[in-house]
């Protein structure tokens, strides 16, 4: 029933780059710590840069234990589901890193994301990921659903924030600076978005 893949090519590429959503898992390396499964969305947030290697975009949010666990141990799973069409679920397994803004690798990353408004979502890291394990399986139990539309929330709660308003927000929030287990996570005050 599954697949194991050696790239991100052809028809498994054209079927992740179709779904509205998908899901990111990540852990710390304390057999204790706190296991982050997150649900990333937004059009245009996702890329494929070659064959082997992913990229989104990390918006602004409440926590950031992604960032957190990709920079204490870089391991990382995304997850795709067909909630519509054949079913199908892709994992690609993988290292993943934060791009920050201070990065010289910045703008160049960004260039991959040319359907997304950036300003609009209080962008604050590029996560990029190298596949080691790229595979499928059946989605026999994943539910028929209809995607009607992204939510413009997201878009109308950040777009009205700056560099310096953005930061103050980050640092008002408990688990963004710090995980919810005490690893560092997004580093502040965040460096100004290049021009």
């Amino acid at each position: 029933m599954g697949k194991t893949y050696e790239r991100i090519d052809g028809r498994l590429r054209t079927f992740i780059e179709a779904q509205p959503m998908f899901f990111t898992a990540t852990a710390p390396l304390a057999g204790d710590g706190t296991v982050n499964l997150s649900p990333k969305g937004l059009r245009g947030s996702f890329a494929v840069l070659d064959e082997h290697t992913v990229a989104y975009l990390d918006f602004a949010g409440s926590n950031a234990e992604t960032i957190a666990h990709l920079r204490e141990n870089g391991r990382i799973t995304l997850m795709w589901c067909a909630f519509s069409g054949p079913p199908n679920i892709v994992r690609v397994h993988g290292r993943g890193e934060p791009v920050f803004r201070d990065d010289p690798r910045w703008s160049d990353l960004l260039g991959h994301f040319p359907d997304i408004d950036t300003t609009m979502h209080g962008l604050r890291a590029i996560i990029v990921v190298r596949a080691g394990l790229i595979r499928d399986t059946c989605g026999y139990a994943v539910p028929l659903m209809t995607y009607d539309a992204d939510r413009d929330l997201h878009g109308r709660r950040f777009a009205r924030e700056d560099d310096a308003s953005l930061g103050t927000y980050f640092a008002g929030k408990e688990h963004v600076a710090i995980s919810i287990d005490g690893l560092p996570g997004l580093p502040l005050p965040l460096p100004p978005t290049p021009a």
